[in-house]
């Protein structure tokens, strides 16, 4: 070893779900199926292509501001990054610093723990109970904060609001976040309806999943004034310009939009709902799904053997090579025609 490879910080990376060059049926990556809001491309050919020599808002306002109304948030309680990722990424480093370890659940979004590591956060995970349920008792003790997704992912359980506001109760000298990437797939509402009652919660979205925007890489949160100054005051420490203007531009217009998002969504769990009676008549089981993906088992035929013989008709799934998930599939919702795929790729597959 050359005697500066031992200064080099080594972590594990986040896998994404793989990325093929080519075209394939892709339901692996919970990306939405159908375009953005129309008024995102107007967004986009009104840009002035001059304006790109000057450097964006820093506080992205244009976006706040659609974001404020539409959701009802005042704007200084409102944070925007680069996708949610970057969002959480910014509020491990601004909230988790304890000597106690943060908590989120063993099954889970698979970077929690990969940015623990970076930040060098202790953190422990907490086991799923036998039906991939959160226990909120097991969240009922000293810990540095609390973090999970609702709806969780992998496996697409949402909790509702009085769970949640449970667990907020029990962790009131800590910060909680609940990562909502999924929650326009639910029926249940919105963690952000508790933001009056708990100045400690921070409520975490994305435009990638609802809003297909995956490209464009926006995410936000809502919180107390004091929480998001806080994570400004990192941002700003290290980089004042992290949203570019035209993400900044297509979100406005995107988040102008709510019934298109409605439509959207609606056509999505349309075919949810047909795709998790298709798969149960194929011999699969599955949790309820509140997301925009299916966690699905097969009774006979193992998950890996499914997922390596669709990879070959190029049907692309998620498979989780990890204890206790290990034969499950994540089945992301796609367009009828290419869910139509699917069932026929999985009937001969299951002969």
């Amino acid at each position: 070893m050359k005697a500066w490879e031992d200064k080099i910080r080594r972590v594990v990376p986040y896998t994404p779900g793989e990325q093929p060059k080519r075209p394939v049926i892709k339901l692996n990556t919970n990306e939405c199926p159908y375009p953005p809001s129309p008024s995102v491309e107007q967004a986009m050919r009104a840009l002035d292509a001059d304006t790109l020599r000057l450097y964006p808002d820093t506080e992205a306002l244009p976006l706040v501001k659609a974001l404020s109304a539409a959701y009802g948030v005042e704007e200084d309680q409102i944070f925007v990054g680069v996708g949610s990722d970057d969002v959480l990424a910014m509020a491990f480093m601004t909230f988790f610093q304890g000597e106690k370890p943060i908590l989120f659940p063993d099954i889970t979004y698979s970077f929690y723990d990969v940015w623990a590591e970076l930040f060098r956060i202790p953190y422990e995970k907490v086991p799923l109970d036998g039906t991939f349920h959160i226990g909120k008792e097991d969240y009922y003790r000293e810990n540095g904060g609390v973090i999970f997704p609702n709806p969780n992912a992998p496996t697409a359980i949402a909790e509702d609001l009085d769970f949640i506001r449970d667990i907020l109760r029990h962790n009131q000298d800590v910060i909680v976040i609940v990562d909502e990437a999924y929650i326009d797939f639910s029926e249940k509402p919105s963690a952000k309806e508790l933001l009056d009652e708990f100045e400690n919660l921070l409520v975490v979205q994305t435009f990638s999943k609802s809003r297909a925007m995956a490209g464009m890489r926006i995410g936000y949160a809502f919180g107390s004034r004091e929480l998001i100054k806080a994570m400004k005051d990192i941002k700003y420490s290290f980089n004042s310009y992290t949203m570019n203007l035209p993400s900044q531009m297509a979100g406005a217009a995107a988040a102008a939009d709510q019934d298109y998002l409605k439509h959207t969504v609606q056509k999505v769990v349309a075919t949810r709902e047909r795709t998790q009676k298709r798969l149960a008549e194929l011999g699969f089981s599955f949790p309820k799904s509140e997301a925009n993906f299916v966690f699905a088992s097969h009774k006979t035929k193992p998950a890996r053997e499914i997922y390596e013989a669709l990879k070959k008709k190029d049907i692309y799934v998620r498979y989780f090579d990890k204890p206790r998930i290990y034969n499950y599939l994540r089945i992301t919702i796609g367009t009828d025609a290419q869910m139509d795929q699917l069932f026929d790729a999985l009937e001969k597959i299951l002969r």
